[in-house]
């Protein structure tokens, strides 16, 4: 597995298995599948509801727990400082682990940015007492960021956000790569998994003209196509899958590279549309839930 260095040193596996909307009881398999077809990078949050089905597929893997990156999230419900802190807790008790490798957080909350800004300096302490090796957020826009590096002290190591070829926040991939903030890419395959609510006409990407003529050039599948696509512009990766013939597909994208003209088509499908909610609307009356104890 391919790595890439986050800004404070620390070496992440490119690619990893997503597991957003993977039910609790599928999760443990779909997990344990992918360690034994060689991902060592897994992404959940508290408020997916499987961190404790994540932490048990990392126990009763013969996988050493040091050769294991561990992502998680904490859900806008817990911000503020101590609420982030007892956030941590929770979701280390569920993981099973006394340290997680990357911890962010999961939105901005720009209706209460100062919560937003006291749970990232609760991020900065984990960080600074050796509870977390890395810190970062995920769907924060350049206004986001902006504040948040005028108001804190690190640099995030990761921004999370949806990025396919129909959606590819340019303007943030941009002040991400000025600021050295990984860009991490949720949704990578495009047309995946869609929020109730937004974006029920999206078209997939999948089946794209583009995407299946240049997957038929490589013999791939459209899905490897676009995974390529985000790996060979410097990004993570972390598609999701419960089957377990595509987690081995998705991770079998290290054997040929895309050319310019193709890259080049692929960036020209941008379409504007975004298939989560818009980060602006993220408020705790719409979307805040309680995150239960471990």
């Amino acid at each position: 597995m391919q790595t890439l260095t986050l800004n404070n040193g620390v070496e992440m596996p490119v690619l990893g298995l997503g597991v957003f909307q993977t039910p609790p009881d599928e999760t443990r398999a779909a997990v344990t599948a992918a360690l034994d077809l060689g991902y060592r990078h897994i992404d959940t949050a508290a408020a997916y509801g499987n961190e404790r089905e994540v932490g048990q597929a990392i126990r009763e893997s013969a996988v050493p727990r040091e050769d294991i990156f561990v992502e998680t999230k904490i859900w806008i419900s817990d911000y503020g400082y101590d609420e982030t802190l007892h956030g941590f807790d929770k979701s280390a008790a569920k993981l099973g682990v006394d340290r997680i490798d990357l911890l962010i957080l999961h939105q901005a909350l720009p209706s209460d940015f100062d919560k937003t800004l006291a749970a990232y300096r609760a991020l900065e302490k984990l960080l600074a007492d050796g509870k977390v090796r890395a810190i970062g957020v995920s769907n924060f826009m350049v206004d986001h960021l902006t504040a948040l590096l005028d108001a804190t002290s690190v640099v995030p190591a990761v921004n999370q956000l949806e990025i396919h070829p129909y959606f590819q926040q340019r303007a943030v991939l941009g002040f991400d790569d000025r600021h050295g903030i990984l860009n991490q890419a949720w949704s990578p395959i495009g047309g995946i998994t869609f929020y109730p609510g937004y974006g029920e006409d999206r078209r997939s990407v999948l089946d794209d003209p583009a995407v299946t003529r240049i997957a038929e050039a490589h013999g791939k599948s459209p899905a490897q196509v676009l995974l390529r696509w985000g790996l060979q512009q410097g990004r993570s990766v972390i598609p999701k899958s419960t089957k377990r013939h595509r987690i081995a597909e998705n991770i079998d994208v290290f054997d040929f590279e895309l050319t310019a003209d193709e890259l080049k088509a692929l960036d020209g499908l941008e379409t504007g549309r975004r298939g989560g909610p818009e980060p602006e609307n993220v408020t705790l009356a719409d979307f805040g839930r309680a995150i239960p104890e471990a």
